[in-house]
């Protein structure tokens, strides 16, 4: 089963992603996307890392999303990507008009063609104000078109927000 848990900043979207994956009776491998460039980035990672069980593996992976799911997915894991959004940052940042296509083609790829489980989780940015800033509202819209994508590409959706989901596709076991 693909989910996609979708939720604004500190919503609980996290916490559910990793009550699923601990209820899945699978071996977890996480892929964490962020990067600690800055000292409040190194924190948010800490408090994820603490949280985690240590059976669990861990893969950084900044960029390169679709090869790591390859490498990692398997019939008796359950991958758990966290988060789509610090990726999509990640290949925005070092766009040159054809990394982030390449990319995004490769992960999309790879969510089609694994038929094993996946918890994708990743901020919804799109409810506010249109952004100013071209970068920004490229942002919004590709993470957009990213979450549509993803959604399609998914058996179960879920939205969090103050620590409770709603179902939006699927259901929760």
């Amino acid at each position: 089963m693909k989910t996609l848990i979708l939720g604004g900043a500190r919503s609980g979207k996290s916490a559910l992603a990793e009550r699923l994956a601990g209820e899945s009776a699978k071996d977890v491998m996480y892929i964490a996307t962020a990067q600690a460039l800055d000292g409040e980035m190194a924190e948010r990672i800490a408090h994820h890392r603490a949280r985690r069980p240590a059976a669990w593996g861990c893969v950084e992976e900044p960029l390169a999303l679709g090869d790591a799911l390859r490498a990692h997915a398997g019939p008796d894991r359950l991958v758990l990507v966290d988060c789509l959004t610090l990726w999509l940052s990640n290949a925005l940042g070092i766009d040159d008009g054809v990394h982030f296509a390449r990319e995004h083609a490769a992960l999309l790829a790879a969510v089609n063609a694994l038929p094993h489980d996946i918890v994708f989780v990743s901020n919804e940015v799109g409810l506010g104000i249109t952004p100013l800033g071209e970068l920004t509202r490229r942002f919004v819209d590709e993470a957009g078109r990213l979450h549509q994508s993803l959604a399609a590409a998914c058996e179960r959706v879920v939205f969090v927000a103050a620590g409770l989901p709603l179902v939006m596709k699927g259901s929760l076991p």
